[in-house]
């Protein structure tokens, strides 16, 4: 045998050799990776049923997660602007007090149509504060006509009215002597939720009437005038105004401007007391117009309901 066919049968036999200590290193890779992955597999598959099983840890985790997103989020949205992106809450439409005026009886619509155009508010919100009257009206067994007058004479229909003794809200409710009543609702902020206020002052104006014994002398005794000569003139305010709405839910197209109501001949009116032609007055509540003694008396006869 030649030195040069040694050398090429050594090169063929190093050649075989490399083949299959490769083949070998293979096969272990691959069993090694196999096995590695089942592992990982487990791992996951256990790590996922341990957040499962527990409740707290499953939440602790989509938090993190959250949390992540979002910073990722509110570092593209840096980068690209949209501010209004990192603010964007598709959830907050659940907290608007509103409803579709269309969605409404032909008495709803008519009357939100009216009180719309009259305290230039939108109809929308208007609509659900017509449908809740209508709702808890029944159930107080009172004219949902009767709810919205007042709201329209207590605050022009602004939710967030206060008057200077402290009456609050849609209806004027005196929070800090009803805030038993808030507590179902969870606390006295939610006098400035517009259905809340409308349901607790639906309440207290029950409770004055039952206790008075009439419609009449219970409005006295809501807007805090039960021991004095005359109320200012907020009972037949109320009155005129329940008569309009009891009208515009008719289809009889009332007046936009209310009536003046004929003046009690044992008093007149003070100068400052607000008027049902200026509903977006907040302190139209007719206690918080009257001379201080008024004011503490009414703050004691709405008191003395609870």
């Amino acid at each position: 045998m030649t030195a040069r066919q040694n050398l090429r049968s050594l090169v063929e036999h190093t050649h075989r050799v490399v083949l299959l200590v490769g083949r070998d290193i293979a096969h272990g890779l691959l069993i090694v990776s196999h096995n590695t992955l089942a592992l990982v597999g487990l791992a996951v598959l256990g790590l996922a049923l341990l957040v499962v099983s527990q409740a707290s840890l499953r939440q602790e985790v989509e938090r993190e997660v959250l949390g992540w997103l979002n910073q990722r989020h509110e570092a593209r949205a840096e980068v690209t602007g949209d501010f209004l992106g990192v603010l964007a809450e598709p959830e907050a439409v659940s907290r608007a007090t509103a409803a579709d005026p269309k969605a409404l009886t032909r008495q709803q619509s008519l009357l939100t149509q009216y009180i719309s155009r009259k305290y230039r508010v939108a109809p929308e919100p208007v609509a659900r504060l017509v449908k809740e009257a209508w709702d808890v009206g029944q159930r107080a067994r009172l004219e949902p006509s009767l709810i919205l007058a007042i709201m329209a004479i207590e605050s022009g229909f602004n939710p967030f009215a206060q008057s200077p003794v402290g009456a609050q809200g849609l209806m004027q409710v005196m929070t800090r002597v009803h805030d038993d009543k808030y507590q179902a609702f969870g606390g006295q902020l939610a006098a400035f939720d517009p259905v809340t206020n409308l349901r607790v002052g639906v309440q207290v104006l029950k409770e004055c009437i039952q206790r008075a014994g009439s419609l009449e002398e219970g409005l006295r005794y809501y807007v805090g005038a039960a021991n004095l000569p005359d109320d200012a003139g907020y009972t037949a305010k109320v009155l005129a105004e329940q008569e309009l709405f009891r009208a515009a839910a008719a289809g009889l197209n009332p007046p936009l401007t209310s009536p003046t109501p004929a003046a009690a001949p044992a008093a007149t009116p003070p100068a400052n007391a607000a008027s049902p032609a200026n509903p977006g007055t907040p302190a139209s509540m007719p206690t918080a117009a009257l001379p201080s003694t008024t004011q503490a008396a009414g703050t004691e006869q709405i008191a003395s309901i609870r």
